[in-house]
């Protein structure tokens, strides 16, 4: 039941929605100030929900900061947490990639520079649909076809969250006592609620955030505060993640 609540909920922190509701109430609304209300209120989340300064700085404030790669000392392995590949989408000859695709051409570049010499990809499916193979399959070839031996990758396929990833994951390696350090592999937004659940269950990984959705600060330029057709999408994925972080804290996941 959590796993579905939780890939249906965060539909209602659409500002989108917001909007087409907010429109919707002043349609149908008989009473001038009401709709006047709403008609003002549908104006306020387009003025502020499209404003690229404004949600560039929330996304800021949210992510952790880039970790340089010379400062990442030699580790035992890399935890690689999915969610960057499409296997519901057909056909099923190749591996498609997602929003995120970050999280696998990093770990390669750690692989690649000596930083971890194993790679752990944690991850079966999100989707609430019947898929072909995991996520972490798909990346396991991806990253096979990079030159990485397959004695090198070990797949955690049965996980569904970021909770799972933890769980699962300690699971594989008790299987591993050889594997002691590890870098967490996951994208900026979302590594402060994966370390938290690699902690509860134990886990202290190192953390490497990758795929950043930031931009550089542009405080005194005009442009950066310009209205930006694509904000309201990065509000309602920031809000998903925080609903996510708040959901997890409350239920001591993390």
């Amino acid at each position: 039941m959590f796993f579905i609540v939780s890939k249906t909920l965060p539909y209602l922190l659409e500002p989108a929605i917001w909007l087409l509701a907010l429109l919707g109430g002043a349609l149908l609304s008989r009473r001038p100030a009401r709709q006047r209300g709403f008609v003002v209120a549908a104006l306020a989340v387009v003025v502020l929900g499209t404003n690229g300064g404004l949600v560039n700085e929330a996304w800021l404030a949210w992510e952790l900061p880039p970790v340089p790669l010379r400062t990442v000392a030699p580790h035992d392995a890399g935890v690689l947490l999915t969610g960057v590949t499409r296997p519901q989408k057909s056909p099923h000859d190749r591996v498609y990639l997602a929003e995120g695709a970050d999280r696998v051409t990093h770990a390669l570049w750690l692989y690649r520079a000596g930083r971890i010499r194993r790679i752990i990809i944690s991850g079966g499916s999100g989707s609430l649909r019947e898929v072909a193979h995991t996520e972490a399959h798909d990346i396991a070839t991806l990253l096979r076809l990079a030159g990485v031996p397959r004695q090198d990758i070990l797949l955690e396929e049965r996980s569904r969250n970021t909770r799972e990833n933890a769980l699962y994951t300690k699971q594989l390696l008790t299987q591993h006592p050889d594997l002691k350090s590890l870098v967490l592999i996951t994208s900026a937004f979302h590594q402060r609620r994966a370390l938290g659940c690699f902690a509860k269950v134990g886990l202290h990984p190192t953390p490497f955030p990758v795929d950043f959705r930031t931009e550089d600060r542009g405080l005194h330029s005009l442009t950066y505060w310009l209205p930006d057709a694509t904000a309201l999408g990065r509000w309602s994925h920031l809000l998903h993640e925080l609903l996510g972080f708040l959901t997890y804290k409350l239920l001591g996941y993390i």
